[in-house]
């Protein structure tokens, strides 16, 4: 959420940094004018109710002077404020709410160096690694859902049958493959990130607290009978584990990691290629995730984007680091950095990373602050998250890149200690 005393001190700041989303500009004039009026009802209401303070003093002596029929003028005027107080308070809390809602909808300002551009085209490619498309061979070309059933480590069809398009289901070696890559994960972050292991469904007030409500609502699993939503990314319940705490600066940057189940409905999805892993439902991600304070984001953003692309380098996938355009940026982020890996099979780039620092977007909505060292009262912290390793496109690119002439896919090195002695799949089992 946008800092209303920004938006109220420099609105045409605002809708210009907006703009740079391509998003409408309009609903930053909704929020000066409602702003505006709740902040007029507040004056109006303190001027009421100074005034019924005075009658009320002005009664209480006129009774004890005897002077009651002028006294019952002043009760019957007092009575009248005061019907229109709470009129006033009804209308003013129909507006703040209306004020809420609206600014939850409003997306992040870009930071100023975030690339211009309106879609992912306008991308600015940062640096590329270990790409040489002509040194693939025949063998590698071959699609991750054509190799993988055919070892019978990726069975989509019953997937399929039990649960629905887009749903997924690892056998054999492919699940040991999916869970070597999660303790990989976690394992390369353990020296500096506290593991957690938060809740899979959240509450209504957890999701808006990370920007995924009310504006995705589409996008995500609702459990309507319990009002719980199955949570898109670690980032949510990470982002609420202190929802209203206020933090010691000594303890910033607080780092966090989560291996969890995602889910995604991936509303927008029609039409595009949907096949094998290259979108899902459901996906496992271990999640990187940091409070700090503003002085500390730069380099905490660079850290995240480090360690994300140092697991995909180590895993000797080519790869690519991007940095995402105004008009690509997730809602609540200021600036982000994608990280995609090249399927050779699939012939394609696939993201595995979005690296985002929030500033203190979510912060805000989540109340999560911390009390300076020096200086009194407190602070919003900054938010940062980003995918330390996504399994599915990680792994098809593993499956497509590893692939030998005889069909069987060879191990990375470093995933050996996680693998029971595996080196390579040549099956199932």
């Amino acid at each position: 959420m946008l800092d209303i005393k920004l938006i109220r001190n420099d609105p045409e700041a605002v809708k210009a940094a907006i703009a740079r989303r391509g998003e409408p500009t309009s609903v930053i004039d909704d929020v000066v004018r409602l702003d505006a009026r709740v902040r007029a009802i507040g004056t109006e209401r303190d001027d009421i109710r100074a005034e019924i303070k005075q009658l009320s003093k002005q009664v209480g002596a006129l009774h004890k002077d005897g002077r009651g029929d002028e006294a019952a003028e002043l009760q019957t005027k007092s009575r009248a404020l005061g019907e229109r107080e709470k009129a006033l308070g009804e209308e003013a809390d129909g507006l703040a709410e209306e004020l809420r809602s609206t600014l939850l909808n409003v997306s992040n300002m870009p930071a100023p160096d975030a690339p211009d551009g309106l879609t992912e085209a306008d991308n600015v490619e940062v640096r590329v690694e270990g790409h040489d498309p002509e040194s693939y061979g025949p063998h590698q070309r071959i699609p991750h859902w054509e190799s993988a059933e055919e070892l019978g480590i990726l069975d989509v069809d019953r997937a399929v049958r039990m649960s629905g398009s887009m749903f997924v289901m690892y056998r054999g070696a492919g699940a040991r493959l999916l869970r070597a890559l999660i303790s990989y994960g976690l394992d390369r972050n353990r020296d500096a990130f506290e593991e957690i292991r938060p809740p899979t469904v959240v509450k209504t007030e957890t999701m808006t607290g990370t920007g995924h409500l009310p504006k995705f609502a589409d996008d995500a699993y609702h459990l309507e009978r319990d009002d719980l939503w199955a949570i898109p990314t670690a980032e949510v319940p990470l982002t609420s584990m202190v929802a209203g705490e206020i933090l010691d600066e000594a303890e910033l940057p607080l780092r966090l990691m989560a291996h969890t189940s995602c889910f995604r409905r991936e509303a927008g999805s029609a039409g595009r290629d949907t096949r094998g892993l290259l979108r899902v439902h459901e996906f496992d991600k271990v999640e990187l995730y940091s409070f700090c304070t503003p002085e500390q984001a730069q380099d905490m953003h660079m850290e995240i984007l480090a360690r994300a692309e140092g697991a995909i380098r180590d895993l000797g996938l080519a790869h690519r680091v991007l940095d995402l355009a105004c008009g690509d940026i997730s809602g609540a982020g200021a600036r982000t950095y994608d990280i995609e890996v090249f399927a050779p099979g699939a012939d394609r780039w696939l993201e595995v990373s979005s690296v985002s620092w929030c500033t203190d977007y979510q912060a805000r909505r989540a109340n999560v602050r911390y009390r300076p060292t020096e200086g009194k009262g407190t602070r919003f912290v900054h938010s940062l998250n980003g995918s330390g390793l996504a399994v599915p496109r990680v792994w098809a690119a593993i499956v497509e890149t590893y692939r030998q002439p005889d069909g069987s896919i060879r191990m990375p090195d470093v995933l050996l200690p996680y693998l029971g002695g595996m080196t390579e799949i040549t099956g199932a089992r």
